[in-house]
Parts: C-alpha cells; sequence; structure tokens
C-alpha cells in the first residue's frame, strides 16, 4: 500500500469565492507544510474557515479524508491559535495549523437583520473590441467566479453581438477580491486579471492609445476595458429585510378588525363592539389531503358562514388540496361574503368530472407549450411544473390565469381573510427530516421564516443577487405553485422508511458524517455566538451512494434563489428569531448554510408536518385561537402530536394534546386544548373529519329517517374508499356525502369553538 500524498484546501467563501491550497507532500504519513495564506473578512459576518485534506490520486478523484471548521470569531487580535486533529487512520502524523488575525482592511457598510448581511455590491462593466479587425468570428467567455452573472460569452467578428452601449456587467461583494478570467475556447487558454486593486471609476493602468481615456488591457490581440462602479445603497434593496410583518399586513390587519368586532357584536350580543386591542386574532389551519380536503375545506367554510363566524376570522392558512380551494376562493375579491354555493357547486362540477382528458393529445400538445414559454421567460422546468398543468386541468374548464399577487384585491377593504399558503424548503442529499426550512406565500409577499427575508409576491421566482432585483421575471401562474404546494412526487426512499418505522436513525448511521470535536492549543474560551471547532469524516463511496439513493426526490419545485450572495451575521445563532426556526443538520456550518445552489427546492409542507399551523405561531401574528381543521387520509392524530412536539422543540407556545388511548381509537368531533399558564400560547380547537353522529344526524339536532340512514354512511379510512389521498374524480353522490358531513361537524360543535371565541375576548380584555 503506497503512502498517501495530502494536501490541505482552504476555503473561507465568506472571503473569497476561490479555494486555496497547500503543495502536495507525496509519499509521507507524516506531512510537514509552512505556507502562509491571507484573507481579509468582514469580522460583522460569521467567518468559518474550511481546512479540508485529501490524498491526491491521479487516476480517481482524490479522496476526501476529513474536513476541519474553525471559527475566526474566536482568534483573539494579533494572537495564533493551532489546532490538532489526526486526518486518518493511514496518516499517524498530527497535523498543525497556524491561523492569525489583523485589525486592517477598508471599512465597509453591511445591513443586518441580526441573521442575515447585505454587504457592499458593486458593478463590473467590461467592454472588449479588437484591436484590428478580423474577417472571421472570434468567440470568448468571461468569468469572475461569485459573481451574480458568473460566465458570460461574447463573440467577435464580422457577425459579433458586442454593442458598445450595453457593455457586459457582473456584480459582486465589493471586498470579495475576485478576478476577471478571460477564456479563449478555441486557443483553451485563460488569462487572469486581478480586481483587487479596482476603485471606482479607474480601473487599470494600461491603456488603449493616447487621449483615449479608456483603461483596460491587450490579450491576444483584443482589448478588454472596465468600468467598476458602486450599486445602490442599502435602503434600496429590493426585498424586505426583517421578522415584522410587511406594511401591507399591517394595513389589512387594521381594516380587518373591523369586520371581526362587528361579527363578535352580533354572535355574542355584545352592548357594544370591542376595541381594537379587545378583538381575538382567529386562524383556520388545515392539513393536506387531495381532493378530500379541498371539498372538506369547502363544507368547514359553509358552516362557519352559517354561524357567522367566517368574518371572525383573520387568517386561513393552507398546504396540499386545501390550497386549490384557497385559490379558487380568492379569485372573487368578496367571496367570503357571499353565499358559497355558486363556489361549491363549480367545485363540485371538476370533481365529479372525466379527467382521462387530462392525457389527451391536444393537453400533451398544450403542456408542452406552456413548459417552453416558462423555460423561455427564465424558469427552471420540472415535473412539478407539469403537474401544476394538470392541476389546473383537474380544477378548470381552460387555461387558469390568475397569479398569486392578483388575490391582494380580495384583502384591500380587509373583507376576506388573509390566505397563507405554505410549503418547505430542502436540499439535495438530506432527507427532510434533517433539513427543511419554512416558505410562506402571501398575496404580499414571499419569504423564508428562519432569515427574515422576504420577497414581493411578484417578483418570486426572479433573480436576485444581495437582496437587489437584477433580472425580472413575469410571475407565476397559480397553477405552478399548486404544482409545488401539493406535490405528491418529491417523496424520497427515507421518507417511506420514516412512515414504517417512525425512525430514519438506522440509515443515518451509516450514511451521516461522523463529527469529533478538535483541539486547540491555547484552548480559547467558547462565546455563545462563537462555534466549536469540529473535524468532519465524510462517509464512504458506498455510503455517499447509498445517501443519494435514499434521499433522491423524485421531482422538487425549483425557483430561483432570492437570498443568493447573503451571508450570515456573526451572531445569527443568538438570534431570537432564528432560533424559533433553528431545526436543521446544517445550522452550525453557515457555509453550507447559505452557499447554497442557485434555486431554492421546495415541496409540500406535507412531507415534514401534515400541517399549515407554522406561519401563524410566528410571535408578530399574536394569533389567539386556532380552528384545526384535519382532513388528512392517515391518522388524524399524527399530525397533530407532530405539531406539538415540534413546537415544543422548537420553544413556540402551543398547547399540550392530551388524547387518551380511547380517543385515539375513537376520535370525537371536536376537541379544545389550551394552557392557560404558557403567555402567548394559542387556543386550539381540532376538528378531525370523523364521521360519528352525522350516521344518525343530518342536521345537528334533526335525527335521519330510515329512508335518509343512506346519506350518513361514509368510507372515510379503509384502503378501497372512495376518498383516498391519490382519488382525483368523485360521483356527485360522494362529494355531497362528504361536503355535507364537513359542514355538519362544524355546525354539532358551534358551542365548542365559541367557547374558546370567549376564553381569548377576556384574555383580550386582561
Amino acid at each position: 500500500v503506497s503512502q498517501a500524498d495530502c494536501y490541505v484546501s482552504l476555503w473561507l467563501p465568506t472571503a473569497t469565492c476561490e479555494k486555496s491550497r497547500t503543495k502536495t507532500v507525496r509519499n509521507s504519513n507524516n506531512p510537514v507544510w509552512n505556507e502562509t495564506f491571507y484573507f481579509r473578512i468582514q469580522s460583522q459576518v460569521k467567518n468559518v474557515l474550511e481546512l479540508t485534506v485529501y490524498d491526491e490520486d491521479f487516476a480517481t478523484p482524490d479522496d476526501h479524508l476529513l474536513c476541519a471548521l474553525f471559527d475566526t470569531a474566536k482568534l483573539p487580535i494579533e494572537r495564533t491559535v493551532v489546532l490538532y486533529f489526526k486526518p486518518s487512520p493511514n496518516v499517524r502524523a498530527i497535523k498543525q495549523l497556524k491561523q492569525s488575525r489583523n485589525h486592517s482592511g477598508p471599512h465597509e457598510t453591511i445591513a443586518t437583520n441580526g441573521v442575515l448581511v447585505c454587504r457592499e455590491l458593486c458593478c463590473l462593466e467590461v467592454e472588449v473590441a479588437e484591436k484590428m479587425k478580423q474577417k472571421s468570428k472570434k468567440e470568448l467567455s468571461l468569468t469572475v467566479k461569485g459573481s451574480f452573472e458568473g460566465t458570460q460569452d461574447i463573440t467577435l467578428g464580422p457577425n459579433g453581438v458586442v454593442n458598445p452601449s450595453c457593455p457586459t456587467k457582473f456584480h459582486y461583494i465589493k471586498y470579495a477580491e475576485p478576478t476577471l478570467d478571460v477564456m479563449l475556447p478555441k486557443k483553451r487558454r485563460y488569462h487572469p486579471v486581478s480586481l483587487s486593486g479596482l476603485s471606482d471609476g479607474v480601473i487599470m493602468s494600461v491603456s488603449q492609445g493616447s487621449g483615449s481615456g479608456k483603461r483596460g488591457v491587450l490579450i491576444l490581440n483584443i482589448y478588454v476595458w472596465f468600468y467598476l462602479s458602486n450599486c445602490s445603497c442599502h435602503q434600496d434593496l429590493d426585498m424586505r429585510f426583517g421578522f415584522d410583518l410587511c406594511s401591507e399586513e399591517r394595513a389589512f390587519l387594521g381594516k380587518r378588525k373591523r369586520y371581526v368586532a362587528s361579527a363578535l357584536k352580533t354572535v355574542f350580543h355584545l352592548p357594544q363592539e370591542l376595541q381594537d386591542q379587545e378583538v381575538p386574532v382567529v386562524a383556520i389551519i388545515t392539513t393536506g389531503g387531495g381532493l378530500k380536503s379541498m371539498t372538506g375545506l369547502y363544507g368547514s367554510l359553509m358552516g362557519l358562514k352559517k354561524l357567522n363566524l367566517l368574518d371572525c376570522v383573520t387568517y386561513i392558512s393552507g398546504l396540499s388540496g386545501t390550497t386549490w380551494t384557497m385559490a379558487n376562493l380568492y379569485r372573487d375579491a368578496y367571496w367570503s361574503q357571499k353565499d358559497l354555493d355558486s363556489h361549491i357547486g363549480e367545485a363540485q362540477k371538476q370533481a365529479t368530472k372525466c379527467k382521462m382528458g387530462c392525457f389527451s393529445m391536444d393537453r400533451m400538445k398544450y403542456y408542452n407549450k406552456q413548459l417552453c414559454q416558462r423555460k423561455e421567460e427564465g424558469y427552471r422546468t420540472s415535473f412539478i411544473d407539469l403537474w401544476g398543468l394538470m392541476i389546473e386541468y383537474l380544477l378548470n374548464d381552460g387555461k387558469d390565469p390568475h397569479k398569486l399577487s392578483e388575490q391582494q384585491e380580495a384583502l384591500c377593504d380587509g373583507q376576506n381573510p388573509l390566505p397563507i399558503y405554505v410549503a418547505v424548503s430542502v436540499r439535495d442529499s438530506y432527507s427532510t427530516n434533517d433539513f427543511k426550512e419554512w416558505v410562506e406565500f402571501t398575496p404580499y409577499e414571499v419569504g423564508l421564516l428562519k432569515y427574515g427575508a422576504f420577497v414581493r409576491t411578484e417578483n418570486f421566482g426572479s433573480e436576485f443577487f444581495m437582496g437587489r432585483l437584477l433580472k425580472k421575471l413575469p410571475e407565476s401562474r397559480i397553477c405552478y405553485l399548486q404544482g409545488m404546494w401539493s406535490s405528491i412526487f418529491s417523496v424520497n426512499l427515507l421518507q417511506i422508511w420514516g412512515l414504517s418505522h417512525n425512525s430514519e436513525d438506522f440509515w443515518k448511521r451509516w450514511t451521516q458524517d461522523r463529527i469529533e470535536e478538535v483541539d486547540e492549543d491555547p484552548v480559547l474560551p467558547t462565546r455563545p455566538h462563537e462555534l466549536r471547532t469540529r473535524m468532519y469524516t465524510p462517509p464512504g463511496p458506498l455510503s455517499s451512494a447509498l445517501r443519494g439513493a435514499l434521499t433522491d426526490r423524485f421531482s422538487v419545485a425549483q425557483h430561483h434563489n432570492f437570498l443568493k450572495g447573503y451571508q450570515l451575521h456573526n451572531n445569527y445563532m443568538e438570534n431570537e428569531h432564528f432560533c424559533q426556526w433553528k431545526d436543521t443538520v446544517l445550522d452550525s456550518r453557515p457555509n453550507q448554510l447559505v452557499q447554497n445552489p442557485d434555486q431554492l427546492g421546495m415541496i409540500d409542507a406535507g412531507f415534514f408536518i401534515n400541517t399549515s399551523s407554522a406561519p401563524l405561531l410566528r410571535p408578530q401574528r399574536e394569533v389567539d385561537v386556532i380552528i384545526y381543521l384535519s382532513y388528512t387520509t392517515g391518522s388524524h392524530t399524527s399530525s397533530l402530536d407532530k405539531a406539538c412536539k415540534y413546537y415544543s422543540e422548537q420553544k413556540i407556545p402551543f398547547p399540550k394534546i392530551s388524547l387518551t388511548d380511547e380517543d385515539k381509537k375513537n376520535l370525537k368531533e371536536c376537541y379544545l386544548f389550551h394552557d392557560s399558564d404558557l403567555p402567548g400560547c394559542p387556543i386550539v380547537i381540532f376538528l378531525p373529519l370523523v364521521n360519528d353522529t352525522f350516521q344518525e344526524y343530518k342536521a345537528p339536532g334533526v335525527k335521519r329517517c330510515c329512508s335518509e340512514m343512506e346519506g350518513g354512511q361514509l368510507d372515510l379510512t379503509s384502503c378501497c374508499s372512495p376518498y383516498c389521498m391519490f382519488s382525483v374524480r368523485y360521483t356527485d353522490d360522494n362529494y355531497r356525502k362528504l361536503l355535507n358531513l364537513s359542514e355538519y361537524n362544524i355546525l354539532n360543535n358551534s358551542q365548542m369553538i365559541m367557547q374558546a371565541l370567549q376564553i381569548a375576548m377576556q384574555r383580550r380584555r386582561q
């Protein structure tokens, strides 16, 4: 067995996009390096230096032995720290890596919300021309690593596309010190040009000629001229940077309180309307379940409407099939102020129609045309987009032109509850339990809860860099979002294993990185915001392949990542807003957490916890009462128990769920949970879709006669149930039965709902 050929790779992505490396020490199990590397860092950013040891191999990819992560915030000024770690069993030497830091460098103005950091951005304009005109075309590529644009191709010659009035532009972090690589493909040569010495308006010392005023370099008969400028200031960011509610939602809440106060006065016969601070915030949350959840939500809303309680609701959130109901209702700007019969009749028409036309040749041509158009607009298409077009056919007679931002019209006077659609962001090679981040969609904005980063809904899908909108794309039609919100195609093998075994620990033992603490000399005191120095040993090739097979999803919705370019604040791990949603294996690995791909991968939130409750538990929304509508095909208590456990672990106020084994076996129609001793804890009214007293009663207090007993018979749970999750067509009779059941369960438990509202009003008065 030959000895190791080791080298060390150094990566500090917050300082530079380039990876540095030492020389290779060949045929040595005790390699020694004596090399110095310098990085200029922004001290308010979380700078984690990755020291990766490789065994070089000419025939195969280099073996990744280990990776040590060191938080540079731990370095005392002008002090040296030595790290000791053992790379591999076959490398017997102990490695010693010295790091030092000084306090020099230009001042930089940053913007931060305590989690993300927006750094200064500059724009490099590049103009290219030939010294002597050539008859043949000449192609070259310009690359600035770490920039928004990355690589851009230019054609010179008779049919060249260079336009001096529109130079090639690159946007990058001002102090990242990148290089401009000029590649001549046919010559297979590239010429790096350092950009570190550039200042605004003045670039290079090589000029085209006397009196020209243009600065640049001459590369193989090609002039490359530069001009550097600062981008707009931080106040001009194109995305919202904070954890508060947006101004539009705050304005909506002020208007909605008038509807809620008036409705509560009518329902409870109050002598006068409540003051603004006395008005409770009531939210509807739902579970997914395909066509069953879509139909069930129509029935539940109809029941609340008949009780005059729909105007008491401020928020309604959905995932999976309930988003179909919400998207259809919010086409009508005043839907909750009208009778719902017309909406329900249209939904019945779509639910009961034959779906075979979904696969007709004309429809296939339509799908192809729409996907091609979407790709031309700048989106990356996937099977989820095709699924969205199929949903469009399942729920409509023709093309649905509606967009999510257009639902603002249904909120302009506070006349309807604010809709919130929920998804989760995931990463390749990680199970949903290991990595998921909550994403909320409203008619106003789309955002990731953990980072306090939000973009205007009409700009979601466009390309951002460091908070600036650099490439505007047309807003997606809502059918594409429905494909993402209700995708059944984003499951992976590990998810299926978890459903059957309730744990992924067996596979994690074989496929995850091994983590060890690294010794330091001197031992550095750790402050709360500093990360421990750790060594990660990757799994072997077989384990990596197994991990890929287990975590690979059939298809994931892809959208341009609006967090691109952002870095994490040095104290992000101590930020209370971040900690509220900190629940992934990458939270303590900032380089991997934000140095993510250009695309955000998003899936149906039902693949994590089948509930749309997360956005409503943001403390800024101050929700007092949650009406929890469960339409799931499986266990109704499973998602509730998981949600309760999850929020307890995240220290998010949520009442304890106490159900006896008998209750779980034979669920009642309604439960009320509240915890008066836990500040900020909402009251939860749990309404599982069960067929209990509806079998004998067609309306509250009205018994069925013998001829009406069939109307109360619904098979909701068996494997042959017409209401299974994958069913896409109901008979008229099955649709009406399900609709009537969900309406009845609301009406029959009106007293418990009103009890919860009374408790909430009493709390508000205190």
